[in-house]
């Protein structure tokens, strides 16, 4: 029988949830703070309190325009389309090539798949930025630099491998026996393979897409090396902007901080039932 929790230790666990929850919001009320403060120097203080409340400085990251020939470039706008595009064409890449593969390295046994695997898994041990300049160079020879499609052929390069290592193991949790009793019902390995397997990884499908679209969506080095024409910026360059050698624009910096924040909080919102459903939950459903 389970003993119930004192008053005591119910209170102290109740204590330590908020203060968790506190030490982390705290960074985040200080953006808010700062993005809403009309003082143009961060002072110190204990609570971070927006002094002098104004909505000028999101007014002028969201509000942002560039002349292009004749036309008047709505900057921010673009900068988002790009970021939200690449980011959304990454995740689909990785999890459309990464499913059939993670699938075949899970249940099937061929030569080369260890190696194979071993290989993939030494790439994820170099990062991002030792290939800069041989992407460059095949990305100017391709006549892809300062285009999206170009970004997502090299962030799709890193996200493929992690999307395989992390679909293969949802794959192999879940059990063999419901794809074979599906082909006992008549149905063929393919068709057990979307009916059965599909929806019992959906929730790890759903992770690995989301961790594709946050890597691509905040990557900065790669987008700042291929990318020189402000209107092809993605959100992570424009925010570095704010940031010069001499001067910083932390109210601006700040602003446009909360406003990039904004997709992937309605992604996580979109997908918290996938978040937090079992892998097999699809397979056991009547």
């Amino acid at each position: 029988m389970n003993r119930r929790p004192s008053l005591l230790e119910s209170f102290a666990c109740h204590a330590l949830l908020v203060a968790g929850v506190a030490f982390a919001l705290y960074p985040v009320l200080w953006v808010i703070a700062l993005a809403f403060s009309g003082t143009q120097t961060p002072t110190p203080r204990v609570l971070p309190i927006p002094s002098q409340p104004t909505l000028e400085h999101l007014t002028a990251v969201v509000g942002a325009t560039r002349k292009v020939g004749d036309a008047t470039v709505w900057l921010f706008g673009r900068q988002l389309m790009n970021s939200v595009l690449v980011a959304l064409a990454t995740a689909a890449v990785g999890v459309t090539i990464a499913i059939p593969s993670a699938y075949a390295l899970a249940r099937f046994r061929f030569v080369g798949k260890e190696a194979g695997v071993r290989t993939m898994l030494a790439t994820q041990m170099f990062p991002a930025v030792a290939a800069a300049v041989p992407l460059y160079l095949i990305l100017s020879h391709l006549g892809l630099l300062n285009s999206r499609t170009g970004l997502v052929v090299c962030y799709a390069s890193t996200s493929v491998p992690f999307s395989i290592f992390q679909l293969r193991a949802a794959f192999e949790a879940i059990p063999v026996d419901l794809e074979e009793a599906a082909m006992v019902d008549g149905a063929t390995r393919f068709s057990a393979f979307l009916r059965v397997v599909l929806p019992a990884a959906r929730p790890a499908i759903a992770v690995t897409a989301l961790f594709a679209f946050m890597s691509a969506y905040n990557e900065f080095i790669l987008a700042a090396t291929l990318l020189d024409k402000e209107e092809m910026f993605t959100l992570p360059v424009m925010l570095q902007r704010y940031i010069g050698e001499y001067d910083a624009q932390w109210d601006k910096f700040a602003a446009g901080a909360l406003v990039v924040s904004l997709p992937v909080m309605a992604l996580f919102y979109v997908l918290q039932r996938n978040l937090v459903a079992g892998l097999t939950a699809g397979g056991v459903k009547g």
